[in-house]
C-alpha cells in the first residue's frame, strides 16, 4: 500500500534530524548549539513552523474522528505524529537557543514576507486553514470530511514547502536546514498522495 512509505519517510525524516542533532551535541558542532539571533532566519522559521504544524496536527485528529477509511486515518496519524515530532525538535531549539517561542515581528518577517498572510480568521501564514475551514471540518463525515481534508492539507503542506525552502536558502544553523529540506522531500511526496486519494473520491486539489 502507498501510505507505508509515507510513513516510514516521515518516520526517517525525524530520525534523521534527531541523529543530526545527537551528533552535534557529541561532536562539539556549533552548527547544531550556536544561538542564532532572535530576529534571524533559524529562529524566525522555527516560531513560525511551530505554528504551521500545530494546525496541520490539529486537522489530522479531526478527519481520524470523522471517517472509517483507514487509509485516510493512517495518512491523518503520520501527519499527526510526524509534525508534532518536528514540532517539539522546534521549540526545543528555541528553547536551547534561549530565545522566546513568540515574537512582535509579524509571520514570515524572515522571509522577508510579513505581509504576505492576511492573518484573518486564524490563517496566519501561507497555506493555513481559516477558523472557519477548520470548523467546517469538524462537521463534516466520510467522504465529504475525507475529501476536505486533502485539499486543505494539499494547501497546507504547500505553504509548509514555501516556508521550508525559505529555510533551506536561509537559515545557518545546519541541522534545521536539513530537516527543513526533510520537510520538503516529505511533503511534496504526500501531496502526491493526497492528490491520487482526491481523485479515487472524484475530487482534486483547489485551485
Amino acid at each position: 500500500m502507498k501510505h507505508i512509505g509515507w510513513i516510514a519517510s516521515g518516520a526517517a525524516a525525524v530520525l534523521v534530524a534527531a541523529g543530526a542533532i545527537t551528533y552535534a551535541v557529541a561532536d562539539g558542532d556549533d552548527s547544531g548549539l550556536k544561538a542564532p539571533a532572535t530576529d534571524s532566519a533559524d529562529a524566525g522559521f522555527a516560531r513560525d513552523m511551530a505554528v504551521h504544524h500545530q494546525q496541520a496536527v490539529e486537522m489530522s485528529y479531526i478527519v481520524r474522528d470523522r471517517t472509517d477509511d483507514e487509509e485516510i486515518r493512517r495518512l491523518a496519524y503520520d501527519i499527526a505524529q510526524t509534525q508534532a515530532n518536528q514540532r517539539g525538535m522546534m521549540i526545543g531549539w528555541l528553547d536551547l537557543w534561549g530565545l522566546p517561542k513568540v515574537s512582535s515581528q509579524k509571520p514570515m518577517a524572515w522571509m522577508g514576507m510579513g505581509d504576505m498572510a492576511s492573518g484573518e480568521d486564524g490563517s496566519l501564514m501561507p497555506g493555513m486553514a481559516t477558523d472557519a475551514e477548520m470548523a467546517k471540518l469538524g462537521k463534516l463525515n466520510g467522504k465529504q470530511a475525507e475529501v476536505f481534508f486533502l485539499q486543505l492539507m494539499t494547501d497546507h503542506h504547500k505553504g509548509g514547502i514555501h516556508m521550508a525552502e525559505g529555510c533551506v536558502a536561509k537559515c545557518t544553523v545546519g541541522v534545521e536546514k536539513k530537516l527543513a529540506q526533510g520537510m520538503v522531500n516529505a511533503q511534496e511526496s504526500e501531496i502526491s498522495l493526497m492528490t491520487d486519494l482526491l481523485k479515487a473520491r472524484g475530487a482534486a486539489p483547489r485551485p
